[in-house]
């Protein structure tokens, strides 16, 4: 998308709906915060009148008591704004925070529902950006920008007031000073946006190469790319460079003008005030007024540009935060058919499938591309392209065991995406216990499916956190059963502090196999009815494949399973066997028939090795 575009997508009925979005719910510290901040207005107006009336009385020889009443006044007055300016600074910091970090989470939560081909085209550093560092340019908008606004215009109308009652001709070029820098002010906002877009672009990008980068450091390191890798930080930074400079200079250039706008104005309203109190129509303490009243307003008009700058930037933030919140998920659910318990038959019919973010999506009224939603075929008519997978069929009984065999890219993997719905198929249906999976919510299906890869993903939190996920609602109890049940009871037993022992992110500390077993154990707690086991042990040496052997047993125990292996010892346990070759089925079957027939795929694989022929 343009930034031309971006900056359109940005109206005054975005700005309501955000601020009523966030702000409304916390409307009584947003009650709090513009109560305080009329009082720090009132209290700013009422200081230069209590100095006029000292200046007054001082001159026409008032009693010493009298002045120190004056005095004290003033202290009190002075003392009461600034505790007053702490406390709504205080309160928006509160106000600001609470609502970016609600966005923060909504957004991240939005991009998690999105399909697979959103997160393969978007790099995790660039997300980070997107949800942190642009929800950060909104935080001064959503804390301040309002009230200070407003608070501002008060003051500086306050002002205005002010100098009108001293004498219209002070007033007045006063007024016309700020009417030139406000009116301007406006169209320079709209043409900074379009500088702040390209910034926050630039930032984006580079974060999202330093991401991908970083996480591969040994591999930048051992093959000695890292020359070039610093080459390309140095350009990405560059542009970064280039656009903030720019948007920067002129940001400053802009705002200098309007103030200059504004200064010219002052000057001839002290020049004015200078002239009436040589011809006798003003007094000394006026003239300090006039002096006082108009140094007040440099602080509001600097205010009002620095919130204006923070609102272009406001502006080129929500347009990338409503950007991302405008991205649709490919994955519609078109119902809200509950999965049956147990064990889950599983089920492809004519599926075909291509990595073509453009292909059409079947209309979700109409089953599943073509496929009835209980499966029977409707018509496989897809359009000619380069797939992934082609016309796969296969049917998997509930509580049975399929191997599922193939070179590399050969599709395998592509299919337990499809089993996930990580995508939908671009045609054909993909059923679970008879239901179409386009009919099921997707968070039930996470529930219910389970898959252990060859890459186990472990973060920085404790063991028990690590099993759940996070998931508070699994006790202490059903953890250790779990872990004494796949055989990580002595392994729980020698860490420092159980459940609550730290485990580095990625694993770092731990033997492959035991990082396996805890994969095992988080996809046992969640006791699903069909387990993916996606060449789990392919990394681990025969020795500790051995060991792990009773854990998947265990794991598979009344539950459907799919193990996708190149090891012959792993597919001995299966019941049935899927070979793939290029995206098709080249053979399916019973395991044990297969295995007879010398004309088979699968027996030429026992023969030859299935190590040596599935690479």
């Amino acid at each position: 998308m343009t930034d031309k575009a971006l900056n359109m997508n940005v109206s005054l009925s975005h700005y309501r709906r955000l601020l009523g979005t966030y702000l409304l719910p916390q409307r009584r510290r947003v009650l709090v915060l513009g109560l305080l901040m009329l009082l720090d207005l009132g209290l700013q107006l009422a200081l230069p009148r209590v100095v006029q009336t000292f200046i007054d009385r001082a001159m026409a020889g008032a009693a010493l008591e009298t002045l120190l009443i004056i005095g004290a006044m003033y202290l009190l007055s002075a003392i009461g704004e600034n505790w007053t300016w702490v406390g709504w600074n205080y309160v928006a910091q509160n106000v600001g925070l609470i609502a970016t970090n609600r966005i923060r989470a909504e957004l991240a939560l939005h991009c998690l529902k999105l399909d697979m081909s959103f997160h393969n085209a978007h790099t995790p550093g660039e997300m980070i950006e997107r949800v942190d560092g642009d929800v950060t340019k909104l935080g001064n908008f959503l804390s301040q920008f309002v009230i200070q606004i407003t608070l501002n215009a008060l003051l500086m109308a306050g002002v205005v007031v002010m100098l009108f009652t001293v004498d219209w001709r002070v007033g007045l070029p006063v007024l016309l000073g700020l009417v030139v820098a406000l009116s301007s002010a406006g169209v320079l906002v709209r043409r900074l946006a379009a500088l702040s877009v390209r910034e926050r672009e630039s930032s984006a990008e580079l974060y999202g190469f330093l991401e991908e980068r970083l996480s591969g450091t040994e591999d930048i390191r051992s093959n000695g790319a890292v020359d070039y890798v610093l080459g390309r930080h140095i350009d990405r930074s560059t542009q970064l460079f280039r656009a903030s400079l720019k948007r920067a200079l002129v940001s400053v250039i802009s705002w200098r003008s309007l103030h200059t706008a504004f200064q010219i104005g002052s000057v001839l309203a002290l020049v004015a005030g200078a002239l009436l109190t040589l011809d006798g129509t003003l007094r000394i303490a006026q003239v300090y007024l006039i002096f006082a009243y108009t140094d007040m307003l440099t602080h509001p008009v600097e205010e009002l540009m620095r919130h204006l700058d923070d609102l272009q930037q406001a502006t080129a933030a929500m347009s990338r935060v409503q950007a991302l919140l405008d991205q649709k998920s490919a994955l519609v659910e078109t119902g809200r058919a509950p999965l049956p318990l147990g064990a889950l038959s599983t089920a492809l019919h004519g599926v075909s499938f291509a990595y073509d973010d453009a292909r059409e999506v079947a209309d979700p009224s109409n089953g599943a591309g073509g496929i009835r939603a209980n499966g029977g075929a409707q018509g496989t008519d897809c359009p000619d392209r380069q797939y992934t997978l082609h016309d796969v069929s296969l049917c998997v009984p509930a509580g049975s065991t399929l191997g599922l065999l193939g070179r590399t890219g050969s599709g395998k993997t592509t299919l337990t995406r499809l089993l996930l719905r990580l995508y939908d198929p671009t045609c054909g249906a993909v059923c679970l216990g008879g239901v179409n999976l386009r009919d099921v919510k997707n968070t039930d299906l996470r529930t219910r499916v389970a898959i252990v890869t060859q890459d186990v993903q472990l973060f920085s939190a404790t063991v028990r956190d690590n099993l759940t996920l996070f998931d508070r609602t699994i006790d202490d109890a059903r953890l250790l059963m779990a872990i004494d049940t796949l055989g990580l009871g002595e392994w729980l037993q020698a860490l420092p502090n159980g459940l609550d022992t730290l485990l580095a992110s990625g694993g770092s500390g731990l033997s492959a196999g035991e990082a396996q077993l805890l994969a095992f154990a988080r996809a046992f707690l969640r006791d699903p009815g069909l387990v993916i086991l996606d060449e789990a042990s392919s990394r681990l040496d025969p020795a500790t494949e051995r060991k792990l052997e009773r854990a998947i047993d265990t794991l598979l125990a009344g539950r459907t399973g799919i193990i996708i292996a190149h090891r012959l010892g792993t597919v001995q346990r299966v019941d049935q066997i899927m070979i793939l070759g290029e995206g098709c089925v080249l053979e399916s079957g019973a395991r044990d028939q297969l295995a007879c027939d010398p004309d088979s795929h699968f027996s030429q694989l026992l023969r030859t090795g299935m190590e040596a022929a599935l690479v």
